[in-house]
């Protein structure tokens, strides 16, 4: 899990390879199972065209890795000469990239290449403009995702968010400790921090916390991060200043229903991490075309 005190420059960008390969060999799966492209197979194999993928609207790129390796594994052949970066802003027009090679081949993955694109792209899109609204409030309040992701494409979002400037949540269930109130119906705070502390003495323990009161445990505890999950704006501010009054080290972090309105007030009001889960959940889409580039003419 990225570090929630640190800031998106010192992590990675792309996912992991192994992600890209599986997520890749699915769709195209989805797309081209049983028969192959029907369509496609009109054209005849020996023409080759270059397109040219171009976004239609604002917004940043993410998914380059995905995009690349729809290419290969249609066709190795192919030639994607890459334009831009993940995480790089676009305007309407932008060329993003350029793709040469049998056009029937292009055609098969343009689908598959452009879904993983303007949805990541999206992603990234969307966590640029709560990461600058909350940067114009506060530097110092960071914005994380959380793990209301798609089943089997965790990886590559997280990676998008990374690309629009936010910061990574967990994971996985075994990246960190994050106490829930479901999990304090079977145990206090300070028996599962201290449990925690005493099994895994390096992981980041987290406790969700409605009442001012349990707050004032689980800093006392220890915990790493309070989660101030749906407080209103007087209790939060209450919590912060319970929180800095005590000189802990613990971070605080406020989640549910954070807005791109609500953003720039909890920024203000002084705590270190916002959690959206819209980051992932309801980004929309970018919308990147894929066109043709006209054909050579021939000289005089």
């Amino acid at each position: 899990m990225t570090d929630p005190g640190g800031g998106p420059a010192t992590v990675p960008v792309d996912p992991p390879a192994p992600a890209v390969v599986d997520a890749v060999a699915r769709a195209l799966a989805e797309d081209i199972l049983p028969l192959g492209d029907l369509t496609a197979s009109l054209v005849p194999a020996d023409v080759v065209r270059t397109v040219a993928v171009v976004s239609r609207q604002d917004g940043v790129v993410a998914g380059r890795a995905c995009a690349v390796e729809a290419f290969r594994q249609v066709d190795p052949s192919l030639v994607v000469d890459w334009r831009l970066g993940d995480g790089s802003p676009v305007v309407p027009g932008t060329v993003v990239a350029e793709v040469s090679g049998p056009l029937r081949s292009i055609l098969t993955a343009e689908r598959t290449a452009l879904n993983f694109l303007s949805h990541l792209s999206g992603v990234a899109t969307l966590t640029r403009r709560f990461v600058d609204a909350v940067a114009a409030a506060n530097p110092a309040t960071r914005v994380l995702d959380t793990r209301k992701t798609t089943p089997g494409l965790r990886a590559l979002e997280k990676a998008a968010v990374r690309a629009g400037g936010g910061v990574n949540h967990r994971g996985s269930l075994s990246d960190a400790v994050l106490l829930k109130d479901n999990h304090l119906g079977g145990v206090s705070i300070t028996d599962a921090v201290a449990r925690a502390r005493d099994r895994w003495p390096g992981r980041m323990v987290e406790v969700e916390c409605d009442r001012a009161d349990q707050v004032a445990e689980a800093v006392a505890a220890g915990a790493t991060v309070v989660m101030l999950d749906n407080m209103d704006a007087e209790s939060i501010v209450g919590c912060v200043a319970l929180v800095r009054r005590s000189g802990s080290a613990t971070l605080i972090e406020v989640s549910g229903g954070v807005t791109l309105t609500t953003a720039p007030r909890l920024a203000v009001a002084g705590v270190d991490l916002l959690s959206v889960g819209a980051l992932t959940h309801s980004a929309p889409v970018l919308d990147l075309g894929l066109d043709l580039v006209p054909a050579p003419t021939g000289g005089e």
